[in-house]
């Protein structure tokens, strides 16, 4: 076949007639739904969050696919040595997940100059405190855009050691960072197992029916009341719409960097979302007035008027105190459980917490 037959034939066509191909566009993670569709229609069919994850612009899918399947294509396409096919050659020539973020300083409100460069790495959580209004939300929302010193603060955030490519900054589709705000409203009517089924299929996931239980299963062990996956998604409360969405982006967004925006008001087991991100080599930065998160927490930076006045790291002493205020922490989540459920207390109840 040659490059014109190639792209206009499909996925499933291609992978039954060409053997040596099928390594090469199993990698492209087609949803089921388009693998019969022609190569040279996907880049009008396909989902945005396909193009999401790959960082690939749709007009520029058609190239990216020829290049990948043409012979001696190079670290695009697939390289015959002469003795078979290198399948480790086989990628389309997208960005790899981010592994680092690095902060450096701007100014404060005064127009200070920020003593801040700081480099957050793949399965670290970065936690910020400070009071109300100090500017913890300005420094996630420098985050989330990729700020090149065109903010308020004028923070500059680099991935990988590199600038930002605009186009990633720009299209929302492509940008490497999921927010999860203190507020999460659907307005999509749907059952819950249809909403992650559907995500699911645009992430060209192999195993969606697994995928979407496995979600749900976490989802329910982060939330405080259970819900069905026949539950409609407006049927969920405040804190069951974070603990899915929270689910959802540990085990199916494979966006690399998960900022959270006071996840103790959310009603929702916090160390159990952190280990959801971390097990899935998520950089984390949350905002926080919890003490508990704070420490638990390798780094965190410390906000007043606007800038970051100081840096901790969590050291021993520190992780002393968090063995403790993780017990009266236990207890009070104890106390609110007997209270949500309709239990009285007694003072003996409180003795373990005072």
């Amino acid at each position: 076949m040659d490059d014109i037959t190639l792209t206009s034939s499909s996925a499933a066509q291609l992978s039954a007639e060409r053997p040596e191909l099928a390594a090469v566009i199993e990698r492209w993670r087609i949803p089921v739904a388009y693998r019969k569709k022609p190569l040279d229609t996907l880049d009008r069919v396909l989902p945005d969050a396909w193009f999401e994850d790959r960082g690939i612009h749709r007009i520029d899918l058609t190239s990216y696919l020829e290049s990948s399947l043409s012979p001696g294509a190079g670290t695009n396409g697939w390289i015959n040595s002469g003795n078979g096919v290198d399948l480790n050659a086989c990628v389309l020539n997208a960005p790899s997940p981010s592994r680092s973020i690095r902060i450096k300083g701007g100014r404060t409100k005064t127009g200070e100059s920020e003593n801040l460069d700081l480099e957050i790495v793949s399965g670290m959580v970065l936690a910020v405190v400070g009071p109300t209004g100090a500017g913890k939300s300005r420094f996630l929302a420098d985050i989330e855009c990729l700020a090149q010193g065109d903010t308020p603060s004028h923070r500059v955030v680099s991935l990988d050691g590199r600038v930002p490519d605009p186009a990633i900054r720009y299209a929302a589709e492509r940008r490497p960072v999921a927010l999860l705000s203190q507020t999460m409203n659907f307005v999509m009517d749907l059952p819950v197992s249809d909403f992650l089924a559907m995500h699911a299929e645009c992430r060209g996931i192999a195993n969606p029916t697994d995928t979407v239980r496995s979600v749900l299963e976490a989802a329910n062990e982060l939330a405080g009341e259970k819900f069905y996956s026949s539950t409609p998604l407006t049927c969920l409360s405040g804190g069951q719409s974070r603990a899915l969405m929270i689910a959802d982006t540990a085990l199916l967004s494979e966006s690399p960097i998960v900022l959270i925006d006071e996840i103790e008001n959310a009603g929702v087991d916090r160390r159990l979302a952190l280990d959801l991100f971390l097990g899935a080599g998520k950089i984390v930065v949350l905002s926080t007035h919890d003490p508990v998160l704070a420490l638990l927490a390798c780094t965190r930076l410390v906000i007043r008027g606007g800038g970051v006045r100081e840096i901790y790291e969590t050291g021993d002493a520190e992780r002393e105190c968090l063995i403790e205020l993780e017990k009266y922490d236990s207890a009070l989540k104890g106390i609110r459980n007997d209270l949500r459920q309709g239990r009285r207390l007694d003072p003996r109840s409180l003795e373990s917490v005072l």
